[in-house]
């Protein structure tokens, strides 16, 4: 059955992936800042930055099937070095912004047979890193969010939530800018590897598909089996 999807902020990265996956066979609308790297899909463009629009105000379905929040932050500092304003800063891109889309979209949610809600958290929630502070606060408000969300909107729709580890995207371009960095982190991970944004974005399309039909309010780990591997 061909579904309504919303990514937000789907352009680029993982979203982007998930756009390629999916586009052949549903509806899928893409809210974001830029169009880049869409011109060759067969998805739709709304322009819309999450820390300043309204999503009411985008023309969109009456029904959404489909939402997968994208939008996020890779801001790693000694804690010292944080300002309470980064911290605010994390909070509304990656949790105030995704409760205002949620909220906006409630109505077309509820409209589904049984909408999917897909959030990403990271592996830094579960197991605790130096440096990841601001972005594991953050992600951990997701977290609880999401699972809360789930219990009070069961059986309307479900939510899920993925938590990768470090995946070759835009937003880690630092982290991977030369082969010593990139050898050193695929190391860390029992599987030898860093996450590429298809990895992740083959298990959005499952929990947005009727194969996960009895999942909710799940965290997905997806980091190369670092939150429960010990093998170094």
């Amino acid at each position: 059955m061909k579904k309504n999807i919303l990514l937000i902020g789907g352009s680029k990265g993982i979203g982007l992936e998930t756009a390629k996956i999916l586009a052949p066979d549903h509806n899928v609308i893409i809210a974001s800042r830029s169009s880049d790297n869409l011109s060759d899909l067969n998805v739709s463009h709304l322009k819309f930055d999450v820390t300043k629009d309204n999503i009411e105000d985008l023309e969109l379905p009456e029904t959404i099937d489909g939402l997968v929040y994208c939008p996020g932050s890779i801001n790693l500092k000694p804690f010292k070095m944080l300002k309470p304003e980064a911290f605010v800063e994390e909070l509304q891109l990656n949790f105030i912004s995704l409760v205002k889309v949620v909220q906006g979209l409630l109505p077309k949610l509820k409209n589904s047979d049984q909408a999917s809600l897909v959030f990403f958290s990271t592996v830094a929630v579960k197991v605790g890193m130096p440096f990841h502070t601001s972005v594991a606060a953050a992600k951990g408000a997701i977290e609880g969010f999401a699972k809360a969300l789930a219990a009070e909107y069961t059986p309307s729709f479900r939510v899920n939530v993925i938590a990768p580890s470090l995946t070759n995207t835009e937003l880690a371009a630092k982290l991977l800018s030369n082969e010593d960095k990139i050898k050193k982190m695929n190391e860390r991970h029992p599987l030898k590897r860093v996450g590429e944004a298809v990895d992740i974005a083959n298990m959005v399309t499952f929990l947005l598909s009727e194969k996960s039909s009895w999942m909710t309010g799940q965290i997905i780990g997806m980091d190369g089996g670092m939150s429960t591997l010990n093998v170094n």
